[in-house]
């Protein structure tokens, strides 16, 4: 893995070279191993949390964890064109716009002691415009070569705060042209709703039940590019136990070796029907 600035990342992508690398303030990794018509994003994977803000944080290690989607890289890492954060979303959110990355109070809580300096602010929200400039001439690079491109955006959720009945996977599509993309949002449903997992978890796959699929990253790509479907896909953290901060890796293992062979049948499927 290379260690790379802004510039070179994106030089790199415009020459069309392959490469695994890390951004220069370690914020990001990006690893393209060939060129092919579909991405994968893990945006709040990340948990980092640079040092300098840690006394002035209220929420705990374990709180900031809980609400970041840990091991969703793990589930995708398989495939050739990879994105992920590795921040955490409490530091700056790369699913929340620029004015609103930074979170004043988090799921009902206060974050911070004191309000953060304007540098402070400004350091973080550096990351969040370098990650998307990126993510910009990437997705542009694809849609060039293939005439298409289609997203697959992995988030999870922590189903047990729910006092209904939510399922295994949700898909939110209020922010894609569900009529032009209606095929392709209800096949990516039907392979998720078929995935066998272990520990007796249900198969169960929805469309804008828990969520609808609101995310800045989905917003971005989808106002910035014509021919490209992002699909917002977060699984229930039925992968660990979030209570008690423990992983099942048995589980993880079985979504990354499910989405290994039928999230590119999926792609392939798309970029037959939308190439250009």
């Amino acid at each position: 893995m290379l260690k790379l600035s802004v510039e070179q990342i994106i030089q790199k992508i415009n020459d069309r070279e392959v490469f695994n690398a890390v951004s220069e303030d370690y914020s990001f990794t990006i690893k393209i191993d060939t060129y092919v018509p579909y991405v994968c994003g893990a945006v709040h994977d990340g948990h980092q949390f640079r040092k300098e803000l840690w006394s002035n944080c209220i929420h705990t290690e374990y709180e900031r964890w809980f609400e970041e989607d840990p091991a969703t890289k793990e589930m995708i890492k398989s495939h050739p064109i990879v994105i992920a954060g590795m921040d955490s979303r409490f530091e700056y959110d790369l699913n929340r716009a620029p004015t609103s990355a930074i979170y004043e109070d988090a799921w009902g809580k206060q974050l911070w002691h004191s309000p953060l300096s304007e540098p402070m602010r400004a350091k973080s929200l550096l990351k969040h415009h370098n990650f998307y400039q990126v993510v910009k001439s990437l997705i542009a690079q694809i849609e060039y070569t293939f005439g298409c491109c289609i997203v697959y955006d992995m988030h999870s959720y922590n189903w047990k705060r729910w006092t209904r009945e939510v399922p295994t996977w949700n898909l939110g599509t209020a922010n894609v042209d569900q009529k032009r993309f209606a095929q392709e949002i209800e096949s990516w449903r039907m392979i998720l709703e078929k995935m066998p997992l272990p520990n007796k978890i249900p198969k169960t796959a929805k469309v804008n039940d828990t969520f609808q699929g609101n995310g800045y990253f989905l917003k971005f790509i989808t106002e910035n590019f014509q021919n490209t479907l992002v699909l917002a896909t977060e699984i229930a953290k039925v992968y660990c136990d979030e209570l008690e901060q423990i992983m099942y890796p048995e589980v993880v293992n079985a979504v990354e070796v499910y989405l290994k062979r039928e999230l590119k049948n999926h792609a392939e499927a798309f970029h037959k029907k939308y190439k250009a």
